[in-house]
């Protein structure tokens, strides 16, 4: 798949921060709405310390996005990375249909 702007090229960091399922809740907790570490720490059995060393790794890796917001840090799920990230991941799937459909055309016709 040809590298743009939106085309994540190392996908490593993201699957690494992923594979942490409290990573992987926060996450998807904060594509409902956005929340502010000591609100999610409330939310998980975890603590505000914590939360904020796993919101490090996502927004290090471009997943979630941060916004003051009065006093308070504001943490979102940052959409147009994850349907990078989405798009990579339905090339690598598309690419295993194109080989799997020409080894099964290959094997009907060799009947």
């Amino acid at each position: 798949m040809p590298h743009t702007d939106e085309t994540p090229t190392d996908l490593h960091p993201v699957f690494a921060a992923l594979a942490d399922d409290t990573r992987w809740r926060i996450l998807q907790r904060l594509g409902r709405s956005p929340a502010s570490a000591s609100g999610l720490a409330a939310e998980f059995t975890v603590s505000r310390q914590a939360i904020a060393k796993h919101l490090a790794v996502l927004e290090g890796c471009g997943l979630v996005t941060s916004e003051r917001v009065g006093r308070e840090i504001r943490f979102s799920a940052a959409g147009s990375r994850l349907s990078a990230v989405g798009r990579a991941i339905d090339a690598v799937g598309a690419g295993w249909e194109r080989r799997l459909s020409a080894i099964k055309g290959a094997a009907e016709n060799a009947q």
